[in-house]
C-alpha cells in the first residue's frame, strides 16, 4: 500500500515528541519572524531590482532611481543579516528542544516498568536517545520552520501580486501550491521507498556478507562459492533498482516545482501584458509582475528537503514513543507519586523486610519463592548461588524495581514498590553489575547519584571506597576525565568508583550486584571486604550484596545460599541455607567445598 503522507501512528508520535520538546513560543516566533523577514527581503530585492531595470530602460533622471538603488542595497544586506539571525534563533530553538526532550524522555522512562526498559538493548536505547532525538530536533529546524516561513511569505506575496493583478495572483497561488504541496508529496513517496527498500537490501547484503566471512571454508568445500556470490550480486542489483525507484518520484517532485514556477511566471507576464495594454498598470510594473514569482519560489524550493526530513523525523518519533509508556499511564503515575510523596513518609531507620517473597519477571515463571530476610542500617548481608538462579531478580524486587509475584517487600512497613521512585531510592539504592561509567570527570560520575555533591564530599567518598592513593596520584584529581565505559581505568578502579557513586546517594541501605565480577581474586576479595565493612564505624549503612566469591564473606553478618532445594530445573529457587560464614563452613558441604576451590585457585 502506497503512503503519500505520514501515517496516523507517525502523526501521533510526532505530536507527542513535539510536546516533549517544550518549544518556547517566543523563540519559535522569533525564528519564524526572522526567516520570513529574510525570505521577504529576498522577494523585495527581486521586485525592486525588476522595477529598477524596467524604469532605467526608460532613461529617467538619475535622481528618480536613487530610492530604488538604495532599496536594492538595503534588501540585499537585510537578506543576509536576517538569514544569519534566523539560523542562530532556529538552532537555539532546536538544540534547547533536544536537551529538553532527552530530559523528558528519561523522566518518562522512570515511570516505566523495569521489565519494559530491560527488554530494550542498551545500544538501542542510546541510538534512540542520540540519533532519533537529533532527528526530532531537525524536524523543527528543517521542516517546521521552513514550512511556516514559506506559508507566511507565500500568502503575503500572493496578496501583493493580487493587488497588482488578481489573475496573476491566482496563478501564483496555484504554482505555489504545486511546488509547496504536490511536489513534497512525491518527495515523501521517494523517501519512503528509499527507506524501505534500501534497509531491506542492505540487511540482506550484510547477512550474506557475514555468511561468506564466517563460513568461507564450508562454502568452498561445498562448491557453493559462485552461487553465493551470484546471490550477493542479485542483492546489489536490487539495491540499485531501489535507488532507481527512489529517483522517479524525486524527479517528479523537481519537475512539478519547475512547472509551478514557470506557470506562475508565464501567466503573470501574459496577464500583465493585457493589463499594460488596458493601462490598468504602469509599464514598469509588467517586469515586477513577471519576475517577482521567481523569488517567491525560494521558500517552496526548500519544502522538498523539509518533506524528506518530515518522514525521517516521524519514523524516529515512532521509535522513541514505542519505548515509552502511554501518556495516560505516565500521568496517572505522576499523580500517584504526588499523593504518595505527601502522605507517605517512611520513618527512620529504614528497615527492609521481605516476607514469604516470590519473585519473577512480568509474564515469566516464578524464579524464587519463600524468601525471608531483614536488612537494617549496620547489617551486612551476602547472597551466593550459581549463575541464573535469580539473585539479580531478587535485588531488583527488594529495591522496588520489580513487583513481587507474591509476598511482600516493605521498608518501615510500607510496600517499597508503591513508593515514588525518588523516595524508594533515597532509602534503598542498587548498583547493578553493568552500571555505566560516563565519559566525563570522576566528580560528574559521582554526581549521577547526587547532583549536589561537592568536590570535598566526592573526595571523601572516593577515599571511603578505597581510592585515596589513586586519587592523589592523578594530576587533575577528582576533575580527571574518564573514557567512555571506563576504558581508561582498571576494573578495580571502575568498581570502586561505582561504590563511591552508590555511597554518594546517602541511602541508608545499599545493594550491589556482583561488585567483584571480572576482577582478579585478590582485587575482588579486597573490594568485597571493604563493602562488607562499609558504614561499620557509625552503623548507618546496611549492605546486601550478590557475589560468587566466598573468601571475604567472613566479614558478613549473614550469608544466604540461594539454590533449588530438590535440584529440579523447573522448580523455583529459595534460600536453602543461611548463617554466618563460620556456621555455613561447618554445616553446608557445598559452601565449604566452594571455599576450598577458591583458595586452591589463588595458590
Amino acid at each position: 500500500m502506497k503512503t503519500w503522507f505520514i501515517t496516523t501512528e507517525e502523526r501521533q508520535a510526532l505530536k507527542r515528541a513535539i510536546r516533549l520538546l517544550e518549544l518556547k513560543p517566543g523563540t519559535l516566533f522569533l525564528a519564524c519572524f526572522l526567516g520570513a523577514a529574510g525570505l521577504g527581503a529576498s522577494i523585495a530585492l527581486g521586485a525592486t531590482a525588476a522595477w529598477l531595470i524596467a524604469r532605467a530602460s526608460q532613461m529617467p533622471p538619475v535622481l528618480y532611481l536613487e530610492v530604488a538603488v538604495v532599496s536594492v542595497r538595503l534588501f540585499g544586506i537585510s537578506k543576509a543579516v536576517f538569514r544569519y539571525l534566523e539560523r542562530l534563533a532556529s538552532h537555539q530553538l532546536g538544540v534547547s528542544g533536544m536537551t529538553t526532550l532527552r530530559t523528558n524522555l528519561y523522566k518518562t522512562l522512570s515511570h516505566s516498568d523495569t521489565a519494559r526498559i530491560a527488554s530494550l538493548r542498551r545500544g538501542d536505547i542510546l541510538d534512540r536517545m542520540g540519533t532519533d532525538v537529533d532527528n526530532i530536533g531537525d524536524f523543527v529546524v528543517k521542516s517546521l520552520l521552513p514550512a511556516m516561513v514559506a506559508a507566511i511569505v507565500g500568502i503575503i506575496t500572493v496578496i501583493g501580486i493580487s493587488l497588482v493583478d488578481w489573475r496573476a495572483g491566482l496563478f501564483l497561488t496555484l504554482g505555489l501550491l504545486l511546488s509547496g504541496v504536490v511536489g513534497p508529496l512525491f518527495t515523501i513517496r521517494s523517501t519512503r521507498i528509499a527507506q524501505r527498500r534500501e534497509t531491506e537490501s542492505r540487511a540482506h547484503i550484510s547477512e550474506v556478507a557475514m555468511t561468506i566471512v564466517d563460513g568461507a571454508a564450508q562454502i568452498t568445500v561445498d562448491g557453493q562459492t559462485q552461487q553465493v556470490l551470484a546471490g550477493l550480486s542479485d542483492l546489489e542489483d536490487q539495491l540499485y533498482d531501489a535507488k532507481d525507484a527512489t529517483a522517479k518520484p524525486a524527479a517528479w517532485a523537481a519537475a512539478i516545482d519547475v512547472f509551478g514556477m514557470l506557470m506562475s511566471v508565464i501567466m503573470a507576464a501574459y496577464f500583465g501584458i493585457f493589463a499594460v495594454n488596458d493601462q490598468s498598470i504602469p509599464e514598469v510594473m509588467l517586469a515586477v509582475l513577471a519576475l517577482t514569482p521567481l523569488s517567491a519560489f525560494e521558500g517552496t524550493s526548500q519544502l522538498g528537503s523539509a518533506a524528506q526530513q518530515l518522514v525521517i523525523s516521524a519514523t524516529s518519533a515512532v521509535r522513541i514513543m514505542n519505548m515509552l509508556p502511554p501518556e495516560e499511564q505516565v500521568k496517572a503515575a505522576e499523580e500517584t507519586e504526588e499523593v504518595l510523596t505527601e502522605n507517605c513518609k517512611p520513618s527512620e531507620p529504614s528497615i527492609l523486610e521481605a516476607k514469604d517473597l516470590a519473585i519473577g519477571w512480568p509474564g515469566g515463571p516464578v524464579v524464587a519463592d519463600g524468601i525471608n530476610l531483614r536488612l537494617a542500617p549496620g547489617d551486612h548481608l551476602a547472597i551466593v548461588g550459581q549463575s541464573g538462579i535469580g539473585k539479580t531478580t531478587l535485588l531488583y524486587t527488594l529495591s522496588g524495581l520489580l513487583k513481587p509475584v507474591a509476598g511482600s517487600v516493605k521498608i518501615d512497613g510500607v510496600d517499597i514498590s508503591s513508593l515514588p521512585r525518588t523516595q524508594a531510592a533515597a532509602n534503598f539504592v542498587i548498583t547493578p553489575e553493568d552500571a555505566h561509567i560516563f565519559e566525563t570527570t570522576i566528580l560528574e560520575n559521582l554526581r549521577v547519584a547526587n547532583g549536589q555533591l561537592s568536590v570535598s564530599e566526592g573526595e571523601e567518598l572516593l577515599i571511603e571506597a578505597g581510592l585515596g592513593d589513586w586519587l592523589s596520584s592523578l594530576p587533575d584529581g577528582i576533575e580527571t576525565e574518564l573514557g567512555s565505559g571506563a576504558t581508561t581505568i582498571s576494573g578495580g578502579e571502575r568498581r570502586r568508583i561505582l561504590l563511591a557513586r552508590a555511597l554518594a546517594a546517602k541511602a541508608p541501605l545499599l545493594a550491589l550486584d556482583e561488585p567483584g565480577e571480572h576482577l582478579d581474586p585478590e582485587t575482588a576479595d579486597a573490594l568485597l571486604r571493604d563493602l562488607l565493612t562499609a558504614g561499620s564505624e557509625d552503623h548507618q549503612r546496611g549492605v546486601i550484596l550478590v557475589t560468587h566469591r566466598l573468601t571475604p564473606l567472613d566479614q558478613a553478618d549473614q550469608v544466604f545460599i540461594m539454590d533449588k532445594p530438590h535440584g529440579s530445573p523447573d522448580e523455583p529457587a529459595t534460600f536453602v541455607a543461611q548463617g554466618t560464614h563460620r556456621e555455613l563452613l561447618e554445616s553446608h558441604q557445598g559452601y565449604a567445598w566452594s571455599l576450598r576451590q577458591e583458595q586452591v585457585d589463588v595458590f
